[in-house]
């Protein structure tokens, strides 16, 4: 998809997908044989449920349908969540990763898994597990010396509310 076609496209949907109290995290124009495939990637702080994703797709479609955006071939639209792997590349999104175990790469080669404590202006506070019995270690990691970040999927995690008993 070119530059201007989505960022007209953005422009288009960005206000849609606010009034629904959502982040518009990504747009993504690709070809599944004759048939483009349109698929609008959107998050909250909260998450995103299918009675929410389903209700923007239908007003997506509908303005859509009312500009000439997509042109006269046939598409597919596709309204989701980012998945459990997606990368965190915005402030927002270590936000939201508060309280999970993340990995993170640094521009200098260290790569380590740790939880997210905390996020400010400017970076990440995070506890690193200790290893072979010894105590959890605190780090503290900017934004800039990150290179990449992901949330670690965690099958055993204890909830809040256990914690809290």
């Amino acid at each position: 998809m070119s530059t201007t076609h989505s960022e007209r496209l953005r422009g288009l949907l960005e206000p849609l997908v606010s009034a629904k109290g959502l982040d518009l995290e990504e747009i993504e124009l690709s070809r599944a044989g004759r048939r483009r495939v349109l698929r609008i990637v959107v998050d909250s702080d909260d998450g995103v449920d299918l009675d929410a994703c389903a209700e923007l797709s239908r007003t997506i479609s509908t303005t859509l349908d009312e500009s000439d955006a997509m042109g006269e071939d046939e598409y597919q639209l596709e309204v989701t969540s980012p998945g459990a792997d997606r990368p965190l590349t915005e402030r927002r999104h270590y936000v939201r990763a508060v309280g999970r175990l993340a990995k993170i790469q640094l521009h200098e080669g260290d790569e380590f898994v740790a939880r997210v404590l905390a996020v400010d202006e400017e970076g990440l506070d995070l506890e690193v597990p200790g290893v072979k019995g010894r105590k959890p270690t605190a780090r503290r990691i900017e934004f800039a010396s990150i290179a990449k970040a992901r949330v670690e999927l965690e099958f055993n995690r204890k909830d809040k509310k256990e914690e809290e008993a």
